[in-house]
């Protein structure tokens, strides 16, 4: 067959529409196939926003959710049809991919108690502690007038200490506190009950001994520690007891009585030992002690009677009648 007996395309004509080439019902297929192609598109952009805008069981929208911007020009559907990268062969070992929108805080291990329950009358309890101490450190207002406002009764000066002022009813300034501590220095209540034989109903009642509340060193939690005024507690225990001589024989005589219930417990534990160690002594040798278990008389050859013990093998004679 020869080149000239081939058929041959004619060019399209110029200014010849496409459409013209076409039937009628081409057209109408043509129309159908790009309104169902439009719809199709439509409905994966509304499911791809609505699993956008869905949680999962951690509240926290998943990895395959995530929209792009408007502006992007690219829809969920079209991020979802991308290819995963592939995996670079030089890479060993073995990996795994991991969604961390359902991964949970583990507290790196720690057992971290965070449902800890407050006790609410422990902070009632310190709040009180803290407003009976706010009380008692307030510091009135200073008179203009100098001959209105209280003066120390050791220096005369107006510069008192008015936390002394408020709780002991004692004006007194901080230096002379200070260079007088035999007279102005602070006790704790076991000082007042070991040196001055104070009981803990005298100690409370706060109009025979004023006190001066504070924060116990040891534990926020604890009770507030209470300080008399030295001069004070002295003045009462020399009127309890009489005298300072009499308050010093009765300090003697209790520390003769504590030693003498030292000594005497320790006597009583002391013999009951000595009975503990003696009756296992006397037990130990009752248990070594051996009970011969002698057997039926044996003759020898001389005709004389023996019996043995089966235990020992201790031998002795018998006389027969």
């Amino acid at each position: 067959m020869t080149s000239a007996a081939r058929p041959i395309t004619p060019p399209p004509r110029a200014g010849a529409s496409p459409n013209l080439l076409a039937t009628p019902e081409h057209v109408k297929q043509f129309e159908i196939n790009r309104l169902r192609a439009k719809a199709a598109q439509r409905e994966k952009e509304s499911a791809a926003s609505t699993s956008s805008t869905a949680l999962n069981q951690n509240k926290k929208r998943p990895l395959n959710g995530v929209t792009t911007s408007p502006t992007a020009g690219t829809s969920a559907a079209a991020l979802n049809s991308k290819k995963a990268l592939k995996r670079d062969s030089r890479l060993m070992g073995t990996y795994f991919e991991y969604d961390l929108s359902k991964m949970v805080n583990t507290k790196g291990g720690f057992l971290l108690d965070e449902a800890k329950e407050v006790d609410e009358d422990a902070i009632r309890k310190e709040r009180e502690r803290e407003k009976q101490r706010a009380q008692q450190v307030f510091e009135p207002p200073v008179h203009l007038d100098p001959a209105m406002n209280p003066r120390c009764q050791e220096c005369q000066t107006i510069d008192i200490d008015h936390t002394y002022r408020n709780v002991f009813g004692c004006l007194v300034c901080r230096k002379c506190t200070n260079e007088k501590p035999e007279r102005y220095s602070l006790l704790t209540k076991t000082e007042c009950k070991e040196d001055y034989l104070l009981t803990d109903p005298e100690l409370r009642d706060t109009e025979l001994l004023p006190h001066l509340l504070k924060a116990n060193p040891h534990k926020s939690t604890y009770a507030n520690m209470m300080l008399f005024l030295r001069y004070q507690v002295e003045e009462f225990a020399w009127k309890k007891w009489g005298s300072p001589e009499a308050l010093d024989a009765e300090y003697e005589k209790r520390t003769e009585e504590k030693k003498k219930q030292k000594n005497k417990k320790f006597e009583q534990s002391l013999k009951e030992l000595r009975r503990k160690t003696k009756e296992s002594v006397w037990q130990r040798r009752k248990d070594e002690e051996h009970q011969h278990s002698f057997g039926a008389l044996e003759h020898d050859r001389e005709g004389n009677a023996k019996q043995v013990c089966h235990v020992c093998g201790f031998t002795i004679e018998v006389e027969e009648l």
